[in-house]
């Protein structure tokens, strides 16, 4: 039996956390794990270890740790440096995108975006 993908789902908002579950929860043999924070994906970046993190998709406005450093960490990670990040956000700044890009995030969607459509983008990385 295939061991299913983890991907690593980082929102600080729990509601918009279970829409994105919902929705990537129905690709095929994907397995969602839900981190609250910025620090709590670093945590589990760095202690899962029988099976790979196979994708990344996170928030960019968290307390502690944001969607910025978050990139950043996982780019500079020896064992996660090509893992694929989606990053989904609310603000509208014009040179996001680039930003985002420059550090090392596969894909940007600001919102509103569909959860079906970060299902989609995922998709594609995997």
């Amino acid at each position: 039996m295939q061991m299913p993908r983890l991907i690593l789902l980082v929102e600080d908002s729990e509601q918009c956390a279970s829409n994105l579950e919902i929705a990537l929860s129905t690709l095929p043999d994907v397995e969602v794990i839900w981190a609250p924070s910025g620090r709590e994906a670093l945590h589990v970046l760095d202690t899962t270890v029988e099976q790979r993190i196979s994708a990344v998709v996170t928030d960019l406005d968290m307390p502690d740790v944001d969607g910025f450093e978050l990139v950043k960490a996982v780019r500079a990670h020896p064992r996660y440096a090509g893992l694929p990040i989606i990053v989904v956000s609310g603000n509208t700044d014009p040179e996001l995108g680039g930003r985002l890009q420059a550090l090392g995030a596969d894909a940007f969607l600001p919102k509103p975006y569909s959860p079906g459509e970060v299902r989609s983008k995922l998709e594609q990385y995997l």
